[in-house]
């Protein structure tokens, strides 16, 4: 990843992304971690600012430009100058995106029309800016999905990602407990099958509990095979998770299923949440399936 994590006395981020990716709210979190930051700023000055940004007596010590597609027709020949850029001075391009059908919920929320005219439907014009922006993600050093993010989540990390923290904790986990007969999440990342676990609804006085209980989690814990499972699936996250942080990957859902989602399921993810928690994760649980 360029410009970040090297030596040099002036940091200059250029953000750009799709429109309702979350863009505000990164230049907003960057202002917050002492940041001077840009909104718009025309593509043809982003040279001009970098000059001033690395003049010795600038008083500026790092500094967030926001470029998108408000540009119109001047955001083509953003590449190119970018290209120019980077052989003089470290930058670091950061492209924030989302899932279709993410943008257009966020859209139709928010009823604000598309930028790219009202001429065009929400999902079309999506589509149009995608294409738009291609040539410009093609070059980012870092890409963020907020598909997952809410605005808390993206905030933090955010801060995370850029503040030089431990790179093990640049990445959210979700921790989602199911129920098969529900079906499985489909956003699930990685997918664990508990249902091979002695099952605590066929236990009387404890059908009526859930796997939050204490007396549900005594009862799952009670065998060896809980303890040896919970025991090597840690493990295996510890393991996997710097790897996926290397790809950078930032978001992962792990879905823990049993049969209807609300025992065996419910007490391990709570349980590979604490693990995960104590080798200082960042770190969610949903029970997807608890009230059914």
């Amino acid at each position: 990843m360029k410009g970040i994590g090297q030596p040099t006395s002036r940091q200059l981020i250029i953000l750009t992304g799709l429109s309702g990716s979350g863009k505000g709210t990164i230049l907003k979190t960057f202002e917050d971690l002492g940041y001077y930051c840009v909104d718009n700023l025309p593509v043809d000055l982003i040279p001009t600012f970098a000059d001033l940004l690395g003049e010795s007596g600038s008083e500026i010590a790092k500094a967030a430009l926001l470029v998108d597609v408000r540009e119109g027709g001047a955001l083509g020949r953003f590449p190119k100058l970018y290209r120019q850029l980077q052989r003089r001075q470290a930058a670091t391009l950061v492209f924030v995106e989302a899932r279709d059908d993410a943008l257009v919920r966020r859209f139709s929320e928010t009823r604000r029309p598309h930028p790219l005219g009202l001429d065009k439907t929400i999902a079309s014009g999506i589509r149009a800016e995608r294409r738009m922006m291609q040539p410009i993600r093609e070059l980012a050093d870092v890409v963020i999905d907020t598909t997952r993010f809410n605005v808390h989540e993206l905030r933090q990390h955010v801060i995370h990602r850029f503040q030089g923290e431990d790179r093990r904790k640049r990445i959210l986990i979700s921790l989602t407990s199911f129920g098969y007969r529900y079906g499985v999440p489909p956003d699930s990342d990685l997918v664990f099958d508990v249902r091979f676990l002695p099952n605590p609804n066929f236990v009387p006085g404890l059908k009526a509990k859930s796997g939050k209980d204490a007396a549900v989690m005594r009862y799952i814990r009670s065998f060896r095979q809980t303890k040896e499972f919970i025991k090597r699936l840690s493990k295996l996250l510890i393991y996997l998770l710097p790897h996926y942080m290397r790809e950078g990957k930032s978001y992962l859902t792990i879905a823990v299923g049993c049969t209807g989602g609300r025992h065996r399921s419910v007490a391990i993810s709570e349980a590979i949440h604490r693990e995960l928690a104590r080798h200082g994760y960042d770190t969610k649980v949903t029970h997807r399936d608890l009230v059914k």
